[in-house]
Order: structure tokens, then C-alpha cells, then sequence
């Protein structure tokens, strides 16, 4: 099975499939330790790259690279891949669909937006004509093989993400993201006009959509739950406040208790990673792929 087969035959299970979004290969290594699914997000791979906001700098070698090297570490997990606006045009997006799908990526998200593009949960969105978008998708479309394709809009007009909603499940797309969705009552009326096609809700903290469970999502009918930034975010408040302690305590480290993190448990979740304990692992948990 391939891993876009796996992940396709996850999200088409009753159960809601939750992935959770990780910045490099330290934030992956501890999501793995909860979660079979991991979002590549392009909000947390910009800040973590480039130190730069998620408005168009990543270049596709960059996290083309980035995905292989989560795939190598990480080979029984479920990795979709924000490609945010398929670095432009149809033909690269294509060609980078093509790339991702060949060292292993099990789906991509592509938006409508145009550039400079947004975070999907801020204001000032521009997006492409819907005829321009869909040829790109279906450009897309047609280069993969068995990736998972999610396809996103990002309208805030209330006529228009219906519209597009519509549009986008009337495609070979295999899951619907309105991203920014204001409200419950929103989630409804997406739901009801993609049909049965898959729906995928993304949650950020402090972003526009509502605060809600996965038990909460599936009885709304969402089917993908990804979670962009909270190792991200985890890490900002973690960093600041652990450096804001060692500046008070005059450079002195805090004494090491039980379960805090030191150097035997960091090497521990490191070797995990290393490709000849794979074997060992898969042994112990049914496959994915």
C-alpha cells in the first residue's frame, strides 16, 4: 500500500484522522510519540527555515528536502504537505507534486490564494480567479498517482466560499478545506454543499475558527482535523519563559527532577529516528503502509 492509499483509507474511516503540525525534525520526533499523523506546515516551516512569516518565501527545494528527511526518520507516519499556493504556477506545482510523491509524502494541501499570500487566518487574502485555480489543481490532479490532494480556499465573501466549496468538490480532489471558518453554522453550510466529500477543518490557536474537540468535529461531519502550529507555539512559550528563568537565576540551570528533560531523555527520542531501530518499531504496532 502506498502512503497516500494509507492515508486515504484513514480519512474514509468513521473515526476523525487528527494531524498535528510539526516545524523540523525535533517537533516531529515528539509529535511521532503521540500522534501517527503529522502536518508539514508552511506556517512553522517558514518560522523555522527562515525565521520569516508564512507570506511566500519558501522555496519548494527547501521543503521537498525538509519531507524527505521526515519520511526517513519517520516511516510509518502519515505526512500531509502544505504547498501553500504551488510555488506559483500550474507547472511548478505539478513538479513538485510529482517530487513529493516520489520520496513519500502522503498528501499535499494547494490553496486559491495569489501573492503575497497570508496565513489562512488573518485578514488582507487575496485569491486567484476560480477558473485560474482549477486549472491548476487539475493540473495536479493529473500529475499524482496516489497522493492525497487537499484543496484549499481561502474566500472570506460568504457567497464566494460556497461557490468555491462547491467548485472544488465537483474536481478529483479527495478532501475540501475552507480555511479560516468563522463559525459552527459555517462548518454546516460547507458541509452541506461539498456532498460527501471528505472535509478537512485546520485549527490554529488564536486563529479565526472556533476552539473544538475532535468528538465535536466528527459530529459536524469534518473528517480531517490539522493542527498548524501548536508544537511551534509550544516551543516559543517554552523557550522564552526557560531563558527568562537562566537570565534571573544568573546563568545557574535549574536542578534536574523526575521527568524533566535532560540529556538521557533528548538521546532517547533521537535514536528513535535512526533508520535501523525501524525495524524494531514496526514490529511492536500494526503498519500504516
Amino acid at each position: 500500500m502506498t502512503y497516500g492509499s494509507a492515508l486515504r483509507n484513514e480519512v474514509a474511516h468513521a473515526q476523525i484522522t487528527p494531524l498535528i503540525g510539526v516545524f523540523d525534525m525535533f517537533s516531529a520526533s515528539v509529535a511521532a510519540q503521540h500522534y501517527n499523523g503529522m502536518f508539514v506546515s508552511g506556517f512553522g516551516f517558514a518560522a523555522s527555515y527562515y525565521g520569516l512569516p508564512d507570506i511566500g518565501f519558501i522555496a519548494w527545494p527547501d521543503i521537498v528536502n525538509f519531507v524527505q528527511r521526515l519520511r526517513l526518520a519517520f516511516p510509518q507516519q502519515h505526512l500531509l504537505v502544505d504547498i501553500d499556493d504551488g510555488y506559483v504556477d500550474p507547472e511548478v506545482a505539478a513538479h513538485v507534486v510529482e517530487h513529493l510523491e516520489r520520496i513519500g509524502a502522503s498528501g499535499v494541501i494547494i490553496e486559491d490564494q495569489k501573492r503575497p499570500r497570508r496565513c489562512g487566518h488573518v485578514d488582507g487574502k487575496q485569491i486567484l480567479p476560480l477558473a485560474e485555480y482549477l486549472e491548476k489543481l487539475e493540473l495536479v490532479l493529473e500529475t499524482r498517482q496516489d497522493l492525497v490532494v487537499v484543496a484549499r480556499t481561502d474566500a472570506t465573501e460568504e457567497e464566494e466560499i460556497l461557490r468555491r466549496a462547491e467548485a472544488l468538490a465537483q474536481t478529483d480532489a479527495d478532501v475540501i478545506l475552507v480555511d479560516g471558518v468563522r463559525s459552527v453554522d459555517w462548518i454546516h453550510r460547507v458541509r452541506r454543499v461539498i456532498g460527501s466529500k471528505p472535509l478537512l477543518f485546520n485549527q490554529i490557536a488564536g486563529g479565526k475558527s472556533p476552539r473544538l474537540s475532535l468528538p465535536e468535529l466528527q459530529e459536524l461531519g469534518v473528517d480531517v482535523a490539522i493542527y498548524s502550529t501548536p508544537c511551534l507555539f509550544a516551543a516559543q512559550e517554552a523557550i522564552d519563559t526557560a531563558l527568562a528563568e537562566l537570565r534571573a537565576n544568573d546563568g545557574r540551570l535549574p536542578e534536574t527532577r523526575p521527568g524533566s528533560v535532560g540529556v538521557a531523555a533528548s538521546i532517547e527520542l533521537l535514536e528513535r529516528n535512526i533508520s535501523r531501530h525501524h525495524r524494531d518499531r514496526a514490529a511492536r504496532r500494526p503498519a500504516q503502509v
